[in-house]
């Protein structure tokens, strides 16, 4: 008698795993997964563009895993922390206190306190935080690294999210920086350098490379008749990734052509400061995958609703509550049927009670079966820690490095 084995099908693969074996791994849905190999694609390509001499910061807000920070650690330069949380993490994984930067317009007494006793830069966006940083320096008995962030004095119009330019909670007013400048020097404080953020998951090349160009003038002209120069300046990001159809990525060798242009004037007019790119998004949100299971299908007057055992909970900006003006679709996938033909206009939702808890409108998907595979690509930066977790007390999702 012979055996007749049914092949199944092949699922998804990601970081060379077939995502039901991740699903295995993980023992249960959902959970995120994030790709070693995606990651160091993207610095390697990053690093063989950008000019001698560019530091890369990883920005830990956009992922702050242990296990993907301490991977980044031997593979970017410094990091940029928006919490004394983030902060240590990033001590832990190894970094430098001097190749830290500690940014964010609220930071605690006892946030100042840990920064300063680290070591780590403190970039100050008033002068209430000057002067709290520089008095905890002279208590301490230690030389506080202190930047300043700059709110810059020019607008971006094609940036995803505008942190600077006009009335803004973020960074100090240029004409305000001078007189930050002169008290630094009265508090006998070194000015280890300047943070120009003008906006974030920007696709347009032409749009990043006049902001960048715009914030090389501005530090320049506010370098001038400095008696040192400032150590480093952190030029920010911005580079976006795309998400929606009909996103274009980020023609990311025009941007550092450009860089090779512009940047060595710069260094000419302020010799001695390293030029940091701090990037966050750009590294890791192509890198990672959201996974849930069906758990029921349903039609209601007309439509069909798959529903799993996700949700906005954990993946906020996928139900377009993290930002989006009109709700639009992440990549979603059925994972173990990724080839499937699309034979049905359907909702994805989670499992949460409120109608806002959609991971895909209106979208075309092979037929879901319950116990089905959703994959929501795009998902390895502001993600996770960017949900409300606790929201309907859900378990918490499964995070992987792979």
């Amino acid at each position: 008698m012979s055996l007749t084995f049914i092949r199944r099908p092949a699922g998804l693969q990601f970081g060379g795993v077939d995502v039901r074996q991740l699903a295995d791994r993980a023992g249960r849905t959902p959970f995120f997964a994030y790709e070693r190999a995606a990651i160091d694609t993207r610095i390697r390509e990053l690093r063989s563009l950008l000019p001698p001499g560019v530091h890369l910061h990883y920005s830990i807000k956009a992922n702050p895993m242990p296990a993907v920070v301490h991977y980044l650690a031997a593979r970017v330069d410094g990091f940029d922390v928006a919490s004394a949380q983030e902060m240590a993490v990033a001590l832990n994984a190894g970094a430098a206190p001097a190749d830290i930067g500690f940014a964010g317009p609220g930071k605690s007494y006892d946030d100042l306190r840990r920064a300063i006793s680290s070591g780590v830069n403190v970039h100050v966006e008033s002068e209430t935080q000057l002067r709290l940083v520089t008095a905890l320096g002279w208590e301490l008995g230690v030389q506080p690294g202190v930047a300043i962030r700059i709110n810059p004095d020019f607008e971006v119009g094609r940036s995803g999210m505008r942190m600077g330019g006009g009335a803004a909670p973020f960074g100090v007013d240029v004409d305000q920086v001078p007189a930050l400048l002169r008290e630094l020097q009265a508090r006998q404080v070194a000015l280890a350098g300047f943070h120009i953020f003008w906006g974030s998951q920007c696709l347009d090349a032409a749009t990043v490379i006049q902001a960048q160009r715009q914030s090389a003038d501005l530090v320049a002209r506010l370098a001038r008749g400095l008696s040192e120069p400032p150590r480093f300046v952190n030029l920010g990001g911005g580079f976006g990734i795309p998400y929606f159809p009909g996103e274009t990525p980020l023609n990311v060798q025009a941007v550092c052509e450009a860089m090779h242009d512009w940047l060595p004037r710069l260094c000419e007019r302020v010799s001695g400061m390293t030029p940091i790119l701090e990037l966050g998004r750009y590294l890791v949100g192509e890198a990672g995958i959201y996974v849930c299971r069906v758990i029921d299908r349903k039609v209601s007057r007309g439509r069909t609703f798959v529903i799993t055992d996700g949700g906005l909970h954990h993946h906020l900006a996928a139900s377009g509550n993290f930002g989006q003006v009109l709700r639009r679709n992440f990549p979603v996938v059925i994972g173990n049927r990724p080839d499937g033909v699309p034979q049905q206009r359907c909702h994805v939702v989670g499992c949460l009670c409120t109608p806002l808890d959609r991971l895909a409108d209106d979208i075309e998907l092979p037929e879901a079966h319950i116990g089905d595979l959703v994959v929501v690509r795009q998902s390895g930066a502001y993600a996770r820690s960017a949900s409300p977790l606790h929201f309907l007390s859900h378990p918490e999702p499964v995070e992987m490095l792979v």
